[in-house]
């Protein structure tokens, strides 16, 4: 299964790098693969690449559901030391 995750970008960089915040953790990516991206935008990336440009209203919601299904999620089992 693939996972693609919707971040805002907040930083262009030069040769097509950019960074994204998700949920307080900034990351550089590439975006080589969209055209026209500005600071502000939503851009949906999957393994470290842009690869497309969502709606912020869009963005919100998914990253909402997200957000919803981390809480409901049981908790892992602590790790057993030895």
């Amino acid at each position: 299964m693939c996972l693609a995750i919707p971040a805002l970008l907040v930083e262009l960089r030069p040769n097509d790098q950019a960074v994204v915040n998700l949920g307080g953790i900034r990351k550089e990516i590439s975006i080589a693969l969209v055209a026209d991206v500005k600071v502000g935008d939503y851009v949906i990336v999957h393994v470290g690449h842009a690869i497309g440009v969502i709606d912020p209203e869009e963005a919100e919601r998914t990253l909402a559901l997200f957000a919803e299904m981390a809480q409901l999620a049981p908790n892992p089992a602590p790790a057993e030391t030895a």
